[in-house]
């Protein structure tokens, strides 16, 4: 009688078939490559639509609209501003150059007020320190601080928001 430990895997018989084997693990590893690749080719190229997602390229209705709808916006360019910084600071000169977004409508009332929104942001941008402009998340925070005091010059409702086109240390 054989020692079970000389029994190799590949030497088990099971119901008259030899057990063990790669053919059937290659087969089936070589069978779901063509399969899946076939399915991804199928709906890569069109052939096959997704039920979900996609870009609309194979949709049955055509898209109802093709552009966005944006609300009427118009745009009040400030004048450049030039603040010098402290004798202490490493930079010069700051330089900002923005442009207020405004409803159509308002662009004459605001546009009379612009030497009250220069002013302010000139006293506003006086009174920083350079490290607070030179912090990387200091854009975010001096916008949202500059918005905010044009919006109490010009009052709530005119000005939606400041866009920043240049700010610059020298």
């Amino acid at each position: 009688m054989a020692n079970t430990a000389d029994i190799e895997p590949d030497d088990i018989v099971v119901g008259g078939r030899k057990k063990g084997g790669k053919g059937g693990l290659i087969i089936g590893l070589v069978l779901m490559l063509l399969l899946g690749g076939g399915g991804f080719f199928a709906t890569f190229s069109g052939m096959l639509a997704l039920p979900f997602g996609g870009d609309g390229a194979h949709d049955a209705a055509p898209p109802a609209k093709s552009k966005m709808d944006l609300p009427p916006t118009a745009f009040v360019p400030l004048d450049e501003i030039i603040i010098s910084l402290g004798r202490g600071a490493r930079s010069r000169h700051l330089v900002l150059a923005a442009e207020l977004e405004v409803e159509p409508a308002m662009i004459a009332e605001v546009e009379l007020l612009r030497p009250r929104v220069l002013d302010v942001l000139n006293t506003y941008l006086r009174a920083l320190d350079e490290r607070d402009i030179e912090d990387p998340a200091a854009m975010t925070r001096l916008r949202a601080q500059m918005l905010r005091r044009i919006q109490v010059v010009t009052g709530e409702g005119r000005v939606r928001d400041l866009l920043i086109t240049r700010f610059i240390l020298q």
